[in-house]
């Protein structure tokens, strides 16, 4: 019996680009070396084909985005699942400072490896099976924390989360940039930031609701056994047991979303890059867009070294930069040692923990508010305000120490500080460093920025506690000040408003002018 076949047609409309003039028409693509460029697309759908929409589906990208969000959810709880199992662990294997330390940091080193090697994998193999690789790392990770009888095999476990954490840092804000349309793209990707916000959360209510079942359910699961051990006697197994749930859902979820149709364009796939786009878009926008994407596509295959050729390292400055200042505007800083800066303050342990608890839910409530912001008010004025700001209240905070005035004060300025870090750098940076670079190099330039940002923030880790300890708690927050002070110059002078535009056109900000220069110095700022 045979198979019948739902043919698509495809008209070609062939427009010169720089003089805006109709030339030949044909009903096959324009061949210019490896991929056929199509600069129009009009589908004539058979009727008794799947339907295709003229307006596209919000629902359908929406859940695209939801999913690959779930990495950022992941991220965060990996994250932030480890400060409630440190007493534990430390007085169950009997860990000197140093161990404790080492234990707290080693999945950092995953962190780098995972965010250096993202990029040429996703830009090798796709975005979407690295992203499975990054949730099975979630889940092995989780599974093998939980059940380790010696400290030395608790390390490599969270190694191999730090591996997934920073994959997933790279490819998941790529994958949802290369499906957003520019109207809406900042605030979707910015939904990444939010996720990432949310796991910290989730995994501090999972920890506080484990222990407080331990210790009202003694007798649970049996005096003995691995289930009594994991949630009663050795409880910080279960907390990290818990990063299981999410991390199975992530995979589930992952296998019935498309590949990125830029990925697919560069892979000479463009049929179902067309079929994806206008799924998202709706007929017309998708044709219009396949064509600047094949465009983008024709330029040769993008390398390392092509990221450092005139106009492309601006664009790489930029992503090592937000990068680099973004790990040292403290953020990391209050999150791990929040309690302990307070406790500095005056507070006693009980109180610190509490306000600890309200600079998290300033950060969850700012991060909303940079979403809605952050596609009608622009990337620039979030990002250099919000970091002026946070350069002052660093260096208010400082003074308030050196002075030794009332911990109270320092709290609120502790809040003024979280909600502008969280409205600017931390929001805009996930979306600025997908978005900056060109198709053809993207998954590269955004995996080395993000080995920037979690060298950065291994080093602060480290740094500080001995940086505070020699030269006083104060001193600390006046370098963070500077810090910033520096970042706000840098973003004002070299960072492009990216707001309403596709990521085609903003490749093309860093292409060098027709004479061989240096790339453009105008850079948009509005």
């Amino acid at each position: 019996m045979g198979t019948r076949r739902h043919l698509t047609w495809i008209r070609v409309d062939c427009f010169s680009r720089s003089q805006n003039l109709p030339c030949s028409r044909h009903h096959r693509p324009i061949v210019t070396g490896r991929t056929p460029i199509i600069s129009s697309v009009t589908l004539n759908q058979d009727p008794a084909g799947p339907q295709i929409s003229d307006q596209g589906s919000f629902l359908y990208l929406g859940g695209i985005c939801f999913v690959a969000s779930i990495g950022g959810f992941l991220f965060g709880f990996d994250t932030a699942v480890i400060s409630g199992t440190f007493e534990f662990v430390e007085r169950q294997f009997g860990l000197t400072k140093v161990s404790v330390g080492w234990f707290g940091s080693s999945a950092l080193l995953g962190c780098i490896a995972g965010a250096a090697a993202a990029g040429s994998l996703g830009d090798r193999f796709g975005r979407k099976p690295v992203l499975i690789l990054s949730a099975l790392f979630y889940f092995v990770s989780a599974l093998l924390s939980t059940i380790p009888e010696s400290f030395d095999l608790l390390i490599p476990a969270r190694i191999i989360g730090g591996l997934g954490v920073g994959m997933a840092s790279v490819l998941a804000p790529m994958y949802i940039a290369e499906f957003s349309p520019p109207n809406v793209r900042g605030r979707v990707i910015a939904l990444y930031q939010l996720s990432i916000v949310l796991g910290i959360l989730a995994a501090y209510l999972s920890n506080y609701g484990l222990l407080g079942f331990a210790a009202d359910n003694p007798l649970a699961f049996g005096s003995e056994g691995f289930l009594h051990r994991a949630f009663v006697s050795e409880i910080w197994r279960g907390m990290f047991g818990a990063e299981m749930l999410p991390a199975a859902l992530f995979i589930l979820l992952l296998l019935f979303v498309p590949e990125s149709p830029r990925w697919l364009v560069t892979k000479g796939r463009s049929a179902e890059a067309l079929a994806i786009l206008t799924r998202i878009n709706g007929r017309g926008t998708a044709g219009r867009e396949l064509v600047e994407i094949q465009s983008a596509a024709q330029r040769e295959e993008g390398t390392v070294r092509e990221l450092f050729r005139p106009g492309l390292r601006r664009a790489l400055l930029v992503g090592v930069g937000l990068s680099f200042f973004g790990q040292l505007t403290g953020v990391n800083i209050v999150v791990y040692y929040g309690p302990s800066i307070m406790r500095e303050a005056g507070l006693e342990m009980g109180s610190a923990l509490f306000y600890q608890v309200t600079l998290g839910v300033i950060n969850l409530v700012f991060t909303l508010v940079a979403i809605w912001k952050i596609d009608s008010w622009g990337r620039r004025p979030l990002l250099i305000g919000g970091m002026a700001v946070v350069s002052l209240a660093m260096a208010a905070t400082a003074l308030l120490m050196l002075v030794q005035a009332p911990a109270l004060w320092v709290v609120c300025l502790l809040c003024v500080y979280m909600a502008c870090v969280a409205v600017s750098i931390c929001a805009v940076i996930w979306v600025l460093t997908p978005e900056i670079f060109p198709n053809r190099v993207r998954g590269r330039g955004a995996s080395i920025s993000t080995f920037m940002n979690w060298t950065t923030n291994a080093f602060g880790a480290f740094a500080f506690p001995w940086y505070v300890a020699s030269f006083g708690m104060y001193t600390g927050f006046f370098t963070f000040a500077a810090i910033c002070l520096v970042a706000t110059l840098f973003f004002w002078r070299l960072v492009p408003e990216t707001r309403g535009k596709s990521l085609e056109e903003i490749e093309d900000l860093w292409r060098p002018d027709q004479n061989g220069g240096q790339g453009r110095d105008d850079i948009p700022r509005s």
